[in-house]
């Protein structure tokens, strides 16, 4: 599933188009090194991760997504310098961006830089590109000594993200050091309290895949339903996964619904929300879900290749057609789906 062009193969092909069509070619190149590379940051694995979006580069150097991936996966790996280049470089060549503005002022606050670092944090704080945004924000002002701003700051970071035991934590040091000690003594109550949350979600998460996977399905439900939080999108999509995990989808599909509405923005709820309505049977209802997958990471393989067999279940070829060809730059090893692609493309060509 995931074997890449090589590289040597590509250029050979190049030698012999026109301008344009190598540039297709190219970026048509690094598709599957896109999609595994996508693959690999689902799954934390950033230096893999790191090295698929360099191979990309390498076959198309003006590949804006692939840039932008590799730095924050230098990012992630503490490649602080080399990562700053990258945005940089991609910056340049698409102009200004929220996203790679809110990534250079989380650079700053690592070098020590409060000053940019504010500029650049407070300049999307107030259409953030990430819900952490106002935390990295309101730390920067508590690091270069404007007390009464940080705490601003990080009490809307802590409106953003109400269980992220981090903000409690430096909120609470912020408010101690502003001399406010019945707030702080609040908020190092909550930073414990969500600490031991994480840690009892952690063994929760043990608990319930052993129970699902060692027990009747109704006995491995009672230890599971501990986990199961109606506010908390983040514990509803790790439970729905271990239940898809272990086959049992008809009760995956509460947890990862109420997950999605809790925060559209998960590609993970609804990712694995379209899966598991797929894997019942439940084509209508995969498509929605799988659509907006698909619009959060378009490289991302599995939801792909899942809706476009989502849309030729739902005979709905013409959306299915453009849909299956990007999996299969994706994925060009993908013989079965490259077969349906060129049934589809029969069938229109007969029409």
């Amino acid at each position: 599933m995931r074997r890449i062009l090589a590289i040597l193969f590509v250029m050979t092909v190049l030698s012999g188009m026109s301008v344009a069509q190598a540039q297709k070619a190219q970026k048509g190149a690094a598709d599957p090194h896109l999609s595994k590379g996508a693959q690999l940051m689902q799954e934390q694995l950033f230096e893999a991760a790191a090295n698929e979006f360099q191979q990309a580069l390498a076959v198309d150097s003006g590949n804006p997504r692939a840039r932008f991936e590799f730095a924050v996966c230098l990012l992630q790996l503490g490649r602080n310098d080399e990562a700053r280049r990258e945005f940089e470089q991609l910056q340049k060549q698409t102009g200004e961006s929220r996203y790679i503005i809110y990534y250079l002022g989380r650079l700053d606050l690592l070098s020590d830089d409060y000053k940019p670092a504010i500029q650049r944090l407070g300049s999307v704080a107030e259409d953030p590109p990430f819900p952490d945004t106002a935390f990295y924000l309101g730390t920067a002002y508590i690091s270069a000594g404007d007390v009464t701003s940080g705490i601003k700051w990080l009490e809307t970071a802590a409106k953003a993200q109400p269980h992220d035991y981090r903000v409690h934590y430096r909120l609470a040091r912020a408010y101690s050091s502003a001399g406010r000690e019945p707030d702080a003594t609040r908020e190092y109550a909550l930073y414990t309290q969500y600490k031991d949350e994480h840690k009892t979600t952690e063994k929760d998460v043990r608990d319930c895949s052993t129970a699902l996977h060692s027990q009747p399905l109704d006995a491995a439900r009672e230890v599971c339903h501990r986990m199961f939080d109606p506010t908390n999108p983040e514990k509803l999509t790790l439970l729905g996964q271990l239940f898809g995990d272990a086959g049992a989808f008809t009760d995956a599909v509460d947890p990862l619904k109420r997950a999605a509405q809790l925060d559209p923005g998960s590609f993970e709820a609804w990712h694995n929300l379209g899966v598991t309505y797929f894997r019942l049977h439940q084509y209508a209802d995969a498509r929605a879900p799988l659509e907006k997958a698909v619009s959060l990471r378009p490289d991302f393989y599995g939801s792909v290749v899942l809706l476009g067999a989502t849309l030729y279940m739902l005979g709905d070829n013409d959306a299915a057609l453009p849909v299956l060809e990007h999996a299969v730059r994706l994925n060009p090893a993908d013989t079965q789906t490259a077969a349906v692609l060129q049934k589809l493309r029969a069938e229109r060509q007969k029409q």
